[in-house]
């Protein structure tokens, strides 16, 4: 099975990745493309789910709970955070759009006990990570520090002829230093007609792809280091969701690329 899952050009849907289709345990994910006064109505059975606004407005409905004019930005591009909404399992959602918008569903699997929440663009955090042609742009929306039983929500901004996800990394072994987990990355490009390049690979190659991303495709990684390159002139923007049998981000870089960020000695 292909990790490069493409973009549907055309209707709602956009891509929709389960952990059936995926051939994994845990991650779920869908995006949609919503016209104004679009409904996307289901309930949320034995998963919790982040709903992150990428694009546009919409009222979000959890049960009788309603959450009105949600969205922050009209591109994942502007220099802003987005509205995200925290919903714990054996809910039923409802998501009115108010225009054009653009919606993200991360889930997995949850026992239930934390409340809904509205998470509000100032309380994500926005950082910059590495430097020079690696410098990239990242904003925590569902960090390990925040609460909830197992998804981990994340979105980078890779300028145009940057890498991201670099030095290669993986987090697929349990143990102190690194942990197991499932992602999916979900990319769009600015100017739209762009592409990109990810790489999944495995110390012993078992899996090794490489992949041209256009606009709104996604990337499957069950496990191995997952590089991106954005070429020169255009934008790299990625949603990742993780998840595993831990809730916590730790990660081992490819050994053969260690030195970019270990200084030498002497």
């Amino acid at each position: 099975m292909s990790l490069l899952v493409k973009a549907q050009k055309n209707g709602r849907v956009i891509a929709d990745i389960t952990p059936a289709s995926a051939g994994w345990t845990h991650v779920g994910f869908k995006a949609l493309r919503l016209a104004g006064g679009d409904v996307e109505a289901f309930e949320t059975g034995a998963r919790e789910l982040c709903i992150t606004v990428l694009a546009g407005q919409v009222d979000v409905q959890v049960g009788e709970h309603l959450y009105s004019a949600l969205g922050s930005r009209a591109s994942v591009f502007e220099d802003l955070a987005p509205t995200a909404v925290y919903v714990p399992p054996g809910r039923q959602v409802r998501i009115t759009a108010r225009g054009e918008a653009e919606v993200a569903l991360s889930t997995a699997p949850a026992k239930g006990g934390l409340p809904e929440r509205v998470i509000e663009p100032r309380q994500m955090q926005r950082s910059v990570r590495g430097q020079g042609a690696n410098t990239r742009y990242v904003c925590d929306i569902l960090p390990e520090s925040a609460p909830a039983e197992g998804l981990l929500v994340v979105e980078v901004i890779t300028p145009p002829g940057h890498s991201s996800s670099y030095p290669p990394h993986k987090h697929d072994t349990a143990g102190e230093t690194e942990t197991v987990l499932e992602e999916t990355y979900y990319h769009q490009l600015s100017p739209q007609q762009g592409f990109a390049f990810q790489r999944v690979y495995t110390d012993d190659r078992s899996i090794d792809e490489s992949m041209a991303v256009e606009h709104r495709d996604t990337v499957l990684v069950p496990r191995g280091y997952h590089p991106c390159v954005a070429p020169h002139g255009y934008a790299l923007y990625y949603l990742n969701t993780m998840a595993g049998p831990a809730r916590r981000w730790a990660f081992r870089n490819d050994p053969a690329h260690e030195w970019m960020v270990t200084p030498p000695p002497g």
